[in-house]
């Protein structure tokens, strides 16, 4: 599997093909829909294997706060998945990049983030969020979610120990490691 590993301000940057559910972290992101019902890709696949106590916790969370935010982000227990939470979030959906999608996709990256270093948690994985079915060109996503993490973690040097991006094809995984030679180069 392929794999890139750099640092940022004390932090480790990983870039990885595979399973974001098989990952051995304190949390991983969902990209959840505003229901934070399971759906299909990466949220599918989370609340198939977390089981369900991640579909319950999250099931709560939608009954006492509504649909979430695009851009906000929860934490619920990890299940039955090796990361012992899961932190959902709501990217935007693509319309073409007039709708301020790359600032919403930041902020659900920078939810995230923040949301992990709240809880105190060490290490955190995300998906590619937004690039699946709704249909952010992966090019772009890519640029702004390793932009926002490189940002966040130069303002908040030392509070996370890895950052690890999982992503599920190879092509994918070329199109992250293409994107941090151009973040790098800016």
């Amino acid at each position: 599997m392929a794999r890139f590993e750099t640092e940022v301000a004390g932090t480790r940057l990983v870039l990885v093909q595979g399973d974001i559910t098989q990952q051995e972290v304190e949390a991983i992101v969902n990209a959840a829909n505003p229901d934070l019902t399971p759906g299909g890709g990466v949220s599918g696949a989370i609340h198939r294997a977390g089981g369900p106590a991640v579909t319950a916790a999250a099931a709560r969370i939608r009954q006492e706060r509504g649909p979430l935010p695009t851009g906000a982000a929860v934490i619920t227990p990890g299940g039955n998945l090796p990361a012992r939470y899961v932190i959902h979030t709501v990217g935007p959906v693509w319309r073409g990049g007039t709708h301020h999608e790359p600032e919403l996709l930041a902020q659900a990256y920078r939810s995230c983030l923040s949301l992990a270093v709240q809880q105190g948690l060490r290490t955190l994985a995300f998906p590619s969020i937004s690039t699946g079915a709704y249909g952010y060109p992966i090019e772009q996503a890519a640029e702004v979610a390793l932009r926002t993490v490189r940002d966040f973690l130069r303002e908040n040097p030392g509070q996370l120990e890895e950052v690890r991006f999982v992503l599920f094809s190879a092509a994918d995984f070329r199109a992250y490691r293409a994107a941090w030679a151009r973040v790098q180069g800016v």
